[in-house]
Protein backbone atom coordinates (compact mmCIF):
# COMPACT_ATOMS: atom_id res chain seq x y z
CA UNK A 1 0.00 0.00 0.00
CA UNK A 2 2.88 2.37 0.90
CA UNK A 3 4.72 1.90 -2.69
CA UNK A 4 1.11 2.07 -4.62
CA UNK A 5 0.75 5.80 -2.35
CA UNK A 6 4.23 6.80 -2.89
CA UNK A 7 3.43 6.16 -7.45
CA UNK A 8 -0.08 7.99 -7.25
CA UNK A 9 1.74 10.73 -5.24
CA UNK A 10 4.74 11.06 -8.05
CA UNK A 11 2.53 11.01 -10.65
CA UNK A 12 0.49 13.56 -9.43
CA UNK A 13 3.13 15.48 -8.84
CA UNK A 14 4.52 15.28 -12.52
CA UNK A 15 0.96 15.99 -13.64
CA UNK A 16 0.94 19.32 -11.25
CA UNK A 17 4.74 19.87 -13.02
CA UNK A 18 3.34 19.63 -16.42
CA UNK A 19 0.60 21.70 -15.65
CA UNK A 20 2.47 24.48 -14.65
CA UNK A 21 4.74 24.32 -17.41
CA UNK A 22 2.00 24.31 -19.60
CA UNK A 23 0.33 27.24 -18.46
CA UNK A 24 3.76 29.05 -18.23
CA UNK A 25 4.56 28.44 -21.79
CA UNK A 26 1.07 29.68 -22.90
CA UNK A 27 1.70 32.88 -20.91
CA UNK A 28 4.80 33.50 -23.01
CA UNK A 29 3.38 32.49 -26.26
CA UNK A 30 1.89 35.64 -27.63
CA UNK A 31 0.70 34.26 -30.82
CA UNK A 32 -1.15 31.72 -28.90
CA UNK A 33 -4.88 30.99 -30.55
CA UNK A 34 -8.41 29.20 -29.51
CA UNK A 35 -9.55 26.73 -31.84
CA UNK A 36 -12.73 28.39 -33.35
CA UNK A 37 -15.81 27.47 -33.34
CA UNK A 38 -17.81 29.27 -36.48
CA UNK A 39 -21.09 27.54 -36.34
CA UNK A 40 -22.81 29.90 -38.93
CA UNK A 41 -20.21 28.04 -41.37
CA UNK A 42 -21.86 24.53 -40.37
CA UNK A 43 -25.01 24.56 -42.30
CA UNK A 44 -26.96 21.97 -44.00
CA UNK A 45 -26.60 23.30 -47.25
CA UNK A 46 -23.04 24.02 -48.70
CA UNK A 47 -22.50 26.76 -51.17
CA UNK A 48 -19.09 26.99 -52.55
CA UNK A 49 -18.82 30.37 -50.40
CA UNK A 50 -19.47 28.29 -47.66
CA UNK A 51 -17.03 25.12 -48.21
CA UNK A 52 -14.30 28.00 -48.64
CA UNK A 53 -15.27 29.37 -45.27
CA UNK A 54 -15.44 25.73 -43.84
CA UNK A 55 -12.12 25.14 -45.42
CA UNK A 56 -10.38 27.66 -44.18
CA UNK A 57 -11.37 27.45 -40.23
CA UNK A 58 -10.74 23.54 -40.48
CA UNK A 59 -7.65 24.73 -41.49
CA UNK A 60 -7.04 27.32 -38.99
CA UNK A 61 -7.90 24.81 -36.24
CA UNK A 62 -5.63 22.03 -37.60
CA UNK A 63 -2.80 25.00 -37.38
CA UNK A 64 -3.79 26.01 -33.72
CA UNK A 65 -4.13 22.05 -32.80
CA UNK A 66 -0.59 21.85 -34.18
CA UNK A 67 0.77 24.71 -32.21
CA UNK A 68 -0.89 23.26 -29.24
CA UNK A 69 0.76 19.72 -29.41
CA UNK A 70 4.29 21.69 -29.93
CA UNK A 71 3.93 23.42 -26.66
CA UNK A 72 2.87 20.12 -25.02
CA UNK A 73 5.86 18.17 -26.07
CA UNK A 74 7.93 21.08 -25.35
CA UNK A 75 6.53 21.00 -21.64
CA UNK A 76 6.67 17.02 -21.60
CA UNK A 77 10.66 17.22 -22.97
CA UNK A 78 11.49 19.85 -20.13
CA UNK A 79 10.01 17.92 -17.81
CA UNK A 80 11.64 14.62 -18.08
CA UNK A 81 14.62 17.33 -18.62
CA UNK A 82 14.27 18.40 -14.92
CA UNK A 83 13.76 14.85 -13.33
CA UNK A 84 17.00 13.77 -15.12
CA UNK A 85 18.71 16.62 -14.01
CA UNK A 86 16.83 16.24 -10.07
CA UNK A 87 18.49 12.45 -10.69
CA UNK A 88 22.05 13.35 -11.51
CA UNK A 89 22.28 15.53 -8.42
CA UNK A 90 20.99 12.37 -5.95
CA UNK A 91 24.07 9.66 -7.71
CA UNK A 92 26.08 9.11 -5.41
CA UNK A 93 29.74 9.55 -6.55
Amino acid sequence: MIVRAFIINQLSERRKRLHDLLLTLINKDSEFKFIEEDSSDLTSSYSEKDNLNLSRVIEKNRKIIKRYQAIVRTAVTLDALMDSENEENYKIK
